[in-house]
């Protein structure tokens, strides 16, 4: 009897870890996708940047011209039917190297979030279900790295590497993993203590199985809005670090690159600081708002206002 009695509490606890996490998972995606449904902020947010990202991938095909070409004859046109938003100090058009420069910027921002994604999560992960020295070990590096400011740690990382576009995404990646860890590790130890985790461990899973497959699962939502909003920072940063002549080359277009080069005529051509800069705006602003709400939807206390 009492081996049939261990074997029901083994039973009952895959069956508890099993279905404590799975179901809880769909319900959390299918409660998401209709606050997302009726909230017009949210929603309007998230077509913005579908439609930014449409241009980035389709900038070659609706860009009206080059993003390098240069007509001496055009230079420092003001926005007119032909330049919708003028032409630079070299005659190229800033409206089609607008479009062009989405794709770099995008480009480099999302692959430097998923850098730091990765090198934040699975530190976090471990740091918040070993616990002990390694803990001790990870944290105190985060501390470290957190003295500095995003911004001037990026730089710091740009003089060790050096100056170029890759360099440039290692930059922010690395500047922003100490945040992934402290919030992963966090959420870490606020479930690892749970029931069906518990329920994992009796019925003999490994520790990477108790972590990935049943701890992982309940970070990936604060992990999200993390990452929304490091999208928005990492826009900015690298906006302001090609701004400062740290990233790509000319006449690569990218929106803090362009605003550099009119930065010089900024009395007499405003235009051409004002297009990328209006693209840097308006990305991070639906960006932001879509984080504000995925940070609102992830919150209980808030959630009912939705």
């Amino acid at each position: 009897m009492s081996d049939i009695s261990a074997s029901a509490d083994v039973s009952t606890g895959a069956l508890l870890a099993q279905e404590m996490v799975v179901p809880s998972r769909g319900r959390g995606w299918a409660r998401t996708l209709r606050q997302l449904s009726r909230n017009k902020g949210a929603t309007l947010s998230l077509i913005i940047l579908l439609l930014i990202v449409f241009v980035a991938v389709a900038a070659p095909a609706i860009a009206p011209y080059k993003p390098d070409e240069v007509v001496v004859t055009d230079r420092l046109q003001p926005p007119s039917p032909a330049h919708l938003m003028g032409t630079d100090q070299f005659g190229r058009d800033v409206f089609s190297r607008t479009l062009h420069g989405t794709r770099i910027t995008l480009m480099f921002a999302l692959t430097a979030v998923f850098l730091s994604t990765i090198m934040g999560v699975i530190p976090g992960l471990i740091a918040g279900y070993s616990g002990g020295l390694l803990d001790v070990i990870i944290m105190r590096i985060v501390d470290i790295m957190l003295a500095f400011p995003g911004i001037l740690l990026a730089l710091i990382v740009v003089a060790i590497l050096g100056v170029g576009l890759s360099q440039l995404i290692w930059a922010i990646a690395i500047s922003y993993i100490p945040v992934y860890i402290r919030l992963v590790r966090g959420s870490v130890v606020a479930t690892k203590e749970n029931m069906y985790v518990e329920a994992a461990r009796v019925v003999g899973c490994t520790n990477f199985r108790v972590m990935f497959r049943h701890i992982l699962p309940n970070v990936v939502f604060p992990v999200m809005v993390t990452s929304t909003t490091a999208i928005a920072w990492a826009i900015l940063s690298g906006t302001a670090l090609n701004f400062l002549g740290l990233g790509v080359r000319p006449p690569i277009p990218e929106w803090g690159a362009d605003m550099a080069d009119g930065r010089n005529y900024l009395r007499m051509s405003w235009w051409i600081t004002s297009g990328p800069g209006f693209a840097v705006m308006i990305t991070i602003l639906a960006v932001n708002l879509l984080g504000d709400w995925m940070a609102s939807a992830m919150d209980p206390r808030l959630r009912q206002r939705l």
